[in-house]
């Protein structure tokens, strides 16, 4: 599949590659130390919200997941 932009369509490709390679080389092993794709997806998630805002895509009220985001507090 191709990204939402045309200049970014290399850069999702080699990130898909990357975590492919990694998750079946080492995650599905039992070994989810380490980051290897990161700078990748940054490179293409810059790509994609540049994309975005030049092609004037409303993305208001979308959720995206996060760190922060989908978690709750069950401790109590």
């Amino acid at each position: 599949m191709n990204s939402v932009g045309e200049a970014c369509t290399e850069l999702k490709r080699e990130y898909d590659q990357c975590f492919n390679r990694w998750f079946a080389e080492k995650f599905l092993k039992g070994d989810s130390a380490g980051d290897p794709c990161g700078q990748l997806f940054k490179r293409y998630q810059l790509c994609v919200q540049k994309a975005i805002k030049e092609k004037d895509i409303p993305i208001e009220g979308l959720e995206f997941m996060g760190p922060s985001k989908g978690k709750t507090d069950n401790s109590s």
